[in-house]
């Protein structure tokens, strides 16, 4: 995709987000639906953004849900303090700011983690980034400033659909444009062959660094944004079960492929609702799906020829 059209594509997608809240709001549309479709926005910018880390650079991290966090709560403490008493004029203003500084910190988490960690390879920086997760989600755990184990309450419900589709657009865009430019085709090679991508001038440390904190960032956003749509934030929501949640949504899409991506996490989002008329049975059966789709389909619905097929 050449830049003039993923802009184009860009703009279609924003438009379509800004339609979509409106026809919302004019017909008003059922809430449990439109939650359902704000967090299928969410799990958009989440399943993207691993994606460029473990998809587009061949890494594997297991500690999404951590960058998550730190963006969700910095953003919830924030509107929480600035909030009171805020003008409705300015609402849209600081949760801008609020979605901004919670990815900056998300994104300093991820460089504070990719430093040290990113010359490791394989199952050993899958661990290691499962700690980091962990860890990150023990402090807020523990940290009366944020609640400790009861979490944050009371956030205002600012996450509309046009907020999480729009987000969701510009992470794709992002993403596909940083990887298809011409410094993006250094993730690439770094995905391929981290040897001979050295051995040809590139320094696999740093490539890996930017995917950590572009990835961190737009983590981080989709933490804010999932802060402000739940309006309860608990440390239990971001342990490592959410962080296997997302990876399922990059490997299921297949590794390295924005669209499938995209469409893996609609359909896992979607799928334990649809089940939730089974709701004791709904689990297992969105388990075996899983089990069923891997054996049939393990390099993913959506995979192309090649790991890192480009979106």
């Amino acid at each position: 995709m050449n830049s003039t059209g993923a802009k184009r594509w860009l703009l279609v997608a924003l438009a379509a987000a800004v339609a979509l809240h409106l026809c919302a709001v004019h017909f008003g549309f059922n809430r449990y639906y439109l939650g359902v479709a704000v967090d299928v926005g969410i799990s958009i910018i989440l399943a993207v953004s691993l994606n460029l880390i473990n998809g587009h650079t061949g890494q594997f991290s297991l500690g999404h849900a951590g960058f998550m966090a730190v963006g969700g709560y910095t953003a919830a403490k924030l509107t929480l303090v600035f909030g009171t008493g805020c003008p409705t004029w300015a609402q849209p203003l600081l949760f801008i700011g609020a979605l901004t500084a919670g990815g900056a910190l998300a994104a300093l988490t991820g460089l504070a983690v990719g430093l040290p960690t990113l010359r490791l390879r394989g199952d050993y920086l899958a661990i290691v980034t499962l700690g980091f997760g962990e860890i990150i989600r023990v402090i807020f755990q523990n940290s009366e400033f944020f609640g400790a184990a009861t979490g944050l309450t009371g956030i205002a419900n600012w996450t509309q659909l046009a907020w999480a589709f729009g987000i969701a657009a510009v992470s794709v865009y992002a993403v596909a444009a940083l990887v298809n430019s011409t410094y993006g085709r250094g993730f690439i090679a770094v995905h391929d062959d981290e040897v001979a991508a050295a051995a040809s001038g590139i320094n696999p440390v740093r490539y890996k660094v930017t995917a950590f904190v572009v990835g961190a960032f737009f983590a981080g956003v989709a933490g804010g944004l999932y802060a402000h749509h739940k309006q309860v934030l608990n440390p239990a929501g971001f342990d490592f079960l959410k962080s296997i949640d997302i990876v399922v949504m990059v490997i299921l899409g297949g590794m390295g492929r924005t669209a499938g991506v995209v469409a893996a996490a609609v359909v896992l989002t979607v799928l334990p609702e649809l089940l939730r008329g089974i709701a004791e049975y709904r689990m297992i059966l969105y388990a075996l799906l899983i089990i069923v789709l891997m054996m049939v389909r393990p390099q993913g619905l959506f995979a192309g020829k090649g790991a890192a097929a480009k979106s």
